[in-house]
């Protein structure tokens, strides 16, 4: 049975996978995107300091996904932001748009766990199941 998180992280080699979950396709962005954070910092150190607004476009569903990631890591290596909360305003196939809350990064209060490179297309995959969605990525570690 799965666990309340929305995700879970998985070995891949040389990189690791995260598989995410949730009664609507939204949930399932937002759990993918805090599976990623999860190997990046400790979670629950970010606070809700400031929002970022958010809106990346790809031509379908899976594409949509790895954009989505990689512009949430686009806002730590640019502005040495960390997500906390994630608002998921706008979904469809193509187009995403949402709030991300968090904060500068504090190095004396962020336990900073590793670092991800990129979100990839190895594997990557979402599909129905029963109760929801399901999604899977490959990160670049």
């Amino acid at each position: 049975m799965r666990d309340e998180t929305g995700f879970e992280i998985f070995a891949v080699t040389a990189d690791k996978g995260i598989r995410a979950w949730g009664r609507a396709l939204p949930e399932v962005f937002v759990n993918a995107a805090r599976g990623m954070w999860s190997l990046m910092v400790e979670p629950g150190t970010a606070r809700l300091q400031e929002m970022r607004p958010v809106r990346v476009e790809a031509g379908d569903r899976e594409t949509l996904l790895v954009a989505w990631l990689n512009e949430l890591l686009y806002l730590y290596e640019a502005e040495e932001f960390v997500a906390a909360e994630f608002a998921i305003k706008e979904l469809t196939d193509t187009t995403l748009e949402a709030e991300v809350w968090g904060e500068r990064v504090d190095r004396a209060r962020h336990a900073l766990v590793g670092h991800v490179k990129a979100a990839t297309y190895h594997l990557l995959q979402i599909s129905p199941m029963a109760g929801g969605w399901e999604a899977q990525v490959v990160v670049d570690v």
